[in-house]
């Protein structure tokens, strides 16, 4: 059991609307952001949560507003957990290229994954729903018991089921 096909799969199968979404997010962030999602590491804007909000909330309902109007895609990407993916993923993604910060994607992430429920009302099913819910508290914690305490992430992380 577990989600760990899901996280794995959802990449290649979805690759298109993931390519869509993320598109969109770079022509978002370069208009709105001057350029923050072309190459560079000059031009990237500064991670701070007003920002992390604004990508990932875009992204986010960019996408879902995508899947409504495509109710194919919609129904082939089962029980929520690969919609929840790919609409995180590019979030993630897109947050991440903005501001050139992982642990921003990674909150840009998991912002997806409660607006994504907000708007649908829930993430999939069986597991999903707890694993992509509790992650946002440990995005910015030091996790000592893990170790490798000077990356302040352990080996284990992010403990998905993988």
């Amino acid at each position: 059991g577990g989600v760990g096909f899901t996280q794995y799969a959802t990449a290649a199968y979805t690759d298109d609307i993931l390519d869509n979404n993320i598109y969109y997010d770079v022509d978002y962030i370069n208009d709105k952001y001057n350029g923050a999602a072309t190459i560079g590491k000059d031009n990237k804007v500064k991670a701070t949560l007003d920002v992390v909000k604004d990508i990932a909330t875009e992204s986010t309902l960019y996408g879902i507003e995508t899947y409504e109007k495509f109710p194919t895609a919609l129904e082939d990407h089962f029980g929520g957990s690969q919609r929840a993916t790919v609409l995180a993923a590019a979030a993630g993604v897109a947050t991440a290229l903005a501001t050139a910060n992982a642990n921003a994607g990674l909150s840009g992430w998991y912002l997806s994954m409660y607006l994504h429920k907000e708007a649908w009302g829930r993430l999939g099913f069986f597991g999903y729903d707890l694993q992509d819910q509790c992650g946002a508290t440990n995005v910015l914690s030091y996790q000592g018991d893990e170790g490798l305490p000077d990356e302040l992430r352990g080996p284990n992380y992010p403990n998905y089921a993988m």
